[in-house]
């Protein structure tokens, strides 16, 4: 793997396999970029490798966080969320909290507004 994107190891929350989803292209697409991707989702399944769980497991140094979850769906995400210790949280359109976005600042974590796709297509995510 690039060492720089190593570095950028990502957890998707609210992670599909089903081909229509944003949160199943945004899989595919980390893993095309050689990016170290963990999922979360509602169901377990496989993405190009990565396994879909259901369960919050510990995962050390994860870089990003990239939410696929409406607002009402992360209540039960945001306290692991925060205890991951990210270094940013990415809300895909639909998924603006104002209480993740709150906390995550409170703890130092860099919060970004945009789609995860369109940062790896035009290199922003990796800035």
């Amino acid at each position: 793997m690039n060492a720089v994107k190593d570095n950028y190891r990502t957890l998707v929350v609210g992670a599909s396999n089903k081909p229509g989803r944003f949160s199943y292209l945004a899989i595919k697409s980390l893993v095309n970029h050689s990016v170290e991707v963990y999922a979360i989702g509602a169901r377990i399944g496989n993405v190009d490798g990565v396994e879909i769980i259901t369960q919050k497991i510990d995962i050390n140094n994860i870089h990003t966080v990239t939410l696929y979850l409406n607002p009402k769906n992360q209540a039960s995400y945001i306290d692991y969320i925060i205890g991951l210790k990210p270094k940013r949280v990415i809300f895909n359109p639909g998924t603006e909290n104002p209480e993740l976005l709150s906390k995550a600042r409170e703890n130092n974590i860099e919060v970004v507004f945009d789609c995860t796709l369109v940062m790896l297509k035009n290199g922003s995510y990796f800035k």
